[in-house]
């Protein structure tokens, strides 16, 4: 049974979240995770502050952090600066994503020089070899963009071709969607460990946007449920803490390597969730 995990952090959007994140890093990292990530902002906000955070994040707890590196609106003058800023900062793991096109870096006749996360992974090994440990992003429910299971399974493939180290999924609520997903994997060769992502269930109409943006299927007797303890956070906290808890106990059980916890820059979720699985010392 697995006892590792890791847990993603945003960089904060707003002076309070900024002043908050050190007692936030600091009880999180009581838990022992392996590494922090930290993203460079969802749906393609700018990509700012990822560097700060992640700084905050070595100096407050001593723990690996793993920046977000997203490609797409890029060029390769740029990529190689901030992999030779992440270098020099000591940093050993990346986490290799296409990304969302800035709406401020919107070219119609130049995205960019990147159009694929495998193209990055590709170019992290030609410029700095085995240094960077590089995670990608894997989909077992499909990535919204795609247009087909096979495409997309395909898209993945060629990312672990290009050299990266392992995966991480985006979050789901059904085990099964991991299991047919790692199936698939070694049906096609692919032994890169593939790390669930998980998602506490804190707030019924952020879970909601968020789902519906990322692809993410809540199934119906959730949703209901949810819709039902929406206006209790409380009871919802509860329920939600057992349902993810039992989410992580299949997959454990049937060999996720380890597990990714979306923080959303709150301790409490995910420190009643190590509680609940025994992870940590918290």
């Amino acid at each position: 049974m697995t006892s590792k995990f890791s847990l993603e952090l945003f960089p904060p959007r707003t002076p309070e979240g900024t002043a908050k994140l050190p007692a936030i890093l600091k009880r999180l990292a009581a838990t022992g995770p392996e590494f922090f990530s930290v993203t460079y902002g969802a749906g393609g906000s700018e990509q700012n502050g990822t560097y700060d955070t992640l700084m905050t994040v070595v100096r407050e707890t001593g723990v690996e952090a793993a920046p977000h590196l997203t490609c797409i609106g890029s060029t390769r003058s740029r990529i190689a600066e901030l992999l030779a800023q992440y270098r020099e900062a000591g940093v050993k793991r990346i986490v290799a994503l296409r990304g969302d096109l800035p709406a401020t870096a919107y070219s119609p006749a130049a995205p960019g020089e990147f159009h694929f996360a495998n193209e990055l992974v590709a170019f992290i090994r030609e410029s700095h070899g085995a240094h960077f440990r590089i995670e990608v992003a894997a989909y077992p429910e499909l990535h919204p963009q795609a247009s087909s299971v096979a495409a997309d399974f395909a898209y993945f493939a060629d990312k672990v071709r290009a050299g990266a180290h392992a995966a991480i999924t985006q979050y789901f609520f059904n085990a099964d969607a991991y299991f047919d997903f790692m199936e698939r994997c070694t049906r096609a060769g692919i032994t890169v460990p593939v790390v669930p992502g998980i998602m506490p269930i804190v707030n019924a109409a952020q879970l909601i946007r968020f789902s519906a943006g990322c692809g993410a299927e809540i199934p119906r007797w959730l949703r209901l449920r949810i819709d039902e303890l929406a206006d209790d956070k409380a009871a919802l906290q509860d329920f939600g803490t057992d349902v993810v808890a039992r989410l992580c106990e299949k997959l454990i059980a049937g060999g996720a390597p380890s597990l990714h916890f979306y923080t959303l820059n709150q301790a409490e979720p995910t420190l009643r969730l190590c509680r609940a699985l025994g992870l940590g010392s918290n």
